[in-house]
């Protein structure tokens, strides 16, 4: 897990900071803050317009009395999809693009659920993490608020 937050944190802002560089010394320091700009636009648009869509469905599944766990998946690849556009950089604008259509989430989707198979498959510990409302040595009485 480490290395992950390493690799996210050092060795992608890294590049990112390089890639500016090197499309700015091709293009020109305004023409690259205009793409930043113009990504940054039309990414939030587009995860607006997905977000609501997605929305949608999950009512739609909820109304017809079925748990909606594509949706929430959806919903939660917009989410991280709109949030990586908003940082600059072309890698980010381009995993955020990825997320954000529907065509390549779908195939991330599929490769995730492959990835925890095989992980299941195997024996691998997966935990999952759940919170309650309450912590777990507050059993003795509830809170009563009155108006």
């Amino acid at each position: 897990m480490f290395a992950y937050l390493l690799i996210l944190f050092t060795v992608v802002p890294a590049l990112e900071l390089y890639l500016l560089i090197e499309i700015g010394s091709y293009i020109g320091a305004g023409n690259t803050i205009l793409i930043i700009i113009i990504t940054g636009v039309v990414g939030a648009y587009l995860a607006r317009l997905q977000g609501f869509y997605i929305l949608g469905k999950i009512q739609h599944s909820l109304n017809q009395g079925n748990m909606p766990s594509e949706e929430l998946l959806d919903g939660a690849m917009v989410l991280v999809g709109g949030i990586v556009l908003l940082t600059p950089g072309f890698i980010t604008d381009t995993l955020g693009f990825l997320l954000l259509l529907p065509m390549t989430r779908e195939l991330i989707k599929f490769l995730l659920k492959n990835k925890l198979k095989d992980k299941l498959n195997q024996g691998d510990n997966i935990t999952i993490r759940s919170f309650k409302e309450k912590p777990p040595f507050d059993n003795e009485y509830d809170d009563i608020d009155i108006n």
